[in-house]
């Protein structure tokens, strides 16, 4: 079920991704190269049917599972730091209510591990592995041809969750 979930979210946004061009290909493919570029989160798409089941029962809630985040979400990526500010919406199985810095997913991480590949269509696919925290995550992150991409992060002690948005670089 959540194979099919993640497919269904993968197509759809694919078909979403092709209507903006967000930065050009050299750009781009100079940016991916490096290592050294932002994700900007526009879009979190919660995996877990209770959550779902919550976020639709909510005053004026759309019937999807899609929801639009505000400007400021996403990572930092750089040669010798990985920052991370991600919402999240889930289960988390290991959480210290008390401890409000620890909502969302919010990390700074100065050992990693990045594996790139291709994917069928040709897209750079990049595996972000901190080394150096407590909990282990996982960022699969898709770059499009057009500066779009889709974020997918697993981690040991919550559900899965990803994200649509794109990529920037800092000009300064």
């Amino acid at each position: 079920m959540k194979f099919l979930i993640l497919v269904f979210s993968s197509a759809l946004m694919t078909i979403s991704c092709r209507s903006q061009t967000y930065l050009d290909p050299a750009t781009l493919s100079s940016a991916v190269e490096k290592k050294e570029f932002n994700f900007n989160a526009t879009k979190a798409f919660p995996m877990g049917g209770d959550v779902i089941g919550i976020l639709n029962s909510m005053p004026n809630a759309s019937a999807g599972r899609i929801l639009n985040l505000d400007p400021g979400y996403g990572f930092n990526l750089k040669k010798d730091l990985l920052s991370v500010s991600l919402p999240y919406f889930g289960r988390a199985y290991n959480s210290n209510p008390a401890d409000a810095s620890k909502g969302g997913i919010r990390f700074e991480s100065k050992e990693f591990s990045i594996k790139e590949s291709k994917t069928k269509k040709g897209n750079p696919l990049l595996v972000i592995t901190p080394k150096d925290q407590q909990t282990s995550y996982t960022l699969n992150l898709e770059i499009f041809k057009n500066g779009s991409a889709f974020l997918s992060v697993s981690s040991n002690d919550r559900q899965p969750i990803s994200y649509d948005g794109n990529i920037s670089i800092d000009t300064h």
